[in-house]
């Protein structure tokens, strides 16, 4: 009987060392949680600062363009020399507006490579207008006319907006066909 107190003796000792071995492990997961439980509040605060940021950056970037264009459907080439000349003599033309001032533009270019073929595609053109308001002119007679006619060119006028704005306004549009439809 001693020997079988001694054996019990022995695994309850031993038993105690295990549960306080437990215990000390789970102190220490306790407080990695409260670690990371705290971190993680602090990026949920973060991700709405950078949602927040991200929302004034697209904001900056449309006010930045809202003197822009998009000219589509004008061929490659198809202004000669001076591409400034020619779209200062033909928006007025195609949209029918008669400006106070002349159209000015602070800068213009093509988006994508000039094709070396010799082939005249219809690369887009940036716009940047001088006037704000000669640039919301010309976008609202293009969309009271639809589709402009320059010959057998059909050409098209918009607004030139960010990546995300332009994403956000697609995916509403689509939303509101599917709901029109």
């Amino acid at each position: 009987m001693d020997s079988a107190m001694v054996a019990l003796t022995a695994e309850t000792r031993y038993m105690r060392l295990e549960i306080a071995c437990f215990q000390s492990q789970i102190s220490g997961l306790d407080q990695r949680v409260t670690t990371v439980e705290t971190q993680e509040a602090s990026w949920t605060d973060r991700d709405q600062e950078l949602m927040h940021l991200c929302s004034k950056l697209t904001d900056l970037e449309d006010r930045s363009r809202r003197n822009n264009i998009c000219l589509l459907g004008f061929l490659e080439a198809i202004e000669g020399t001076d591409i400034l000349s020619y779209l200062r003599d033909i928006l007025p033309k195609l949209t029918d507006i008669t400006f106070d001032l002349p159209l000015e533009f602070e800068r213009m270019h093509r988006l994508g490579p000039k094709r070396q073929d010799g082939k005249g595609c219809p690369l887009s053109i940036i716009a940047c207008l001088l006037h704000h308001r000669q640039a919301r002119q010309l976008l609202q007679a293009a969309r009271a006319q639809g589709a402009l006619q320059l010959g057998t060119l059909e050409i098209q006028l918009s607004a030139d907006f960010s990546k995300e704005t332009a994403d956000r306004r697609r995916a509403f549009l689509s939303l509101a066909s599917a709901i029109w439809m």
